[in-house]
């Protein structure tokens, strides 16, 4: 006999957890990595339902999930109410990509004083309406996991994402492109011709793409658990950088990163007398 049969309601299906991604201040690069899971996109669609994702389509910026994706750094007014609002309505929320991580290339604006910039960019300057300083979320609210890049690939999204549905944390990357350099017989570019790497102080999440076509490493994926980077920045100034140069090398991508910044700072300070 069916359920029905005997007076049962129908056993209904367990719900899939519920997944958001939220975009604050940024290129969408980070989002499109997710589309371009290509194959592997609907193998997420089958294990959790996107409620909101407006890149991809469904947007329900409201909606109450398990594990909230931000993509992007707090950059405006809006934005910091935005994700309080965010934080409150997941589980679990992940910063993917270096703007959400580290401020990323927003935060290059930092060092300088906003109205100024506003007033020589824009013809309307009093429309902008921006914060001083480009931030990442953690700054603001409680941030469950971090994944670097710039942007982030696809692999580490959809690893972390299994992870999480299997109910651990995932564990950070902490191989250093260095190490894939090695591991794939590539030359070094700092030894070979000069170029400033910073492959030592980097995690790898590219594959040492840079240093694989004969470009240094530009620290799209954060600094390593453990670096030097005063040892690193000696390198380059004997490789005949000058300080300004070696603050802008550390100061890009990641300019905001611990280990990083400090360097950067360093070095114009060293600059500047």
């Amino acid at each position: 006999h069916t359920a029905a049969a005997v007076g049962q309601k129908p056993l209904s299906k367990p719900m899939k957890p519920r997944l958001a991604v939220h975009k604050f201040s940024s290129c969408d690069g980070c989002q499109l990595s997710l589309l371009n899971l290509g194959e592997d996109l609907p193998r997420v669609a089958a294990l959790v339902d996107i409620v909101h994702f407006a890149e991809a389509g469904p947007s329900d910026e409201d909606a109450k999930v398990d594990i909230a994706l931000v993509e992007g750094s707090m950059s405006t007014p809006d934005e910091l109410e935005r994700i309080q609002h965010v934080r409150a309505n997941c589980e679990i929320l992940v910063a993917i990509g270096a703007c959400a991580v580290s401020g990323g290339l927003q935060a290059l604006r930092n060092g300088v004083d906003a109205e100024t910039w506003k007033t020589a960019i824009y013809a309307r300057p009093e429309y902008i309406d921006t914060l001083p300083t480009a931030s990442p979320a953690a700054q603001h609210v409680k941030v469950d996991h971090e994944i670097w890049g710039c942007p982030v690939n696809s692999r580490q999204v959809l690893g972390a994402l299994r992870d999480l549905l299997s109910g651990v944390m995932p564990a950070p990357d902490r191989e250093k492109v260095c190490t894939t350099c090695k591991r794939q017989g590539v030359p070094c570019v700092s030894v070979t011709d000069g170029s400033p790497c910073l492959g030592p102080v980097t995690n790898d999440g590219c594959g040492a793409l840079c240093p694989r076509i004969g470009r240094g490493c530009f620290g799209c994926y954060g600094p390593a658990a453990t670096i030097n980077a005063p040892a690193l920045a000696e390198h380059m100034a004997q490789s005949g950088l000058d300080e300004r140069q070696i603050a802008q090398r550390f100061a890009q991508i990641n300019s905001q990163a611990p280990g990083f910044v400090e360097i950067a700072v360093a070095m114009r300070d060293r600059a500047d007398g």
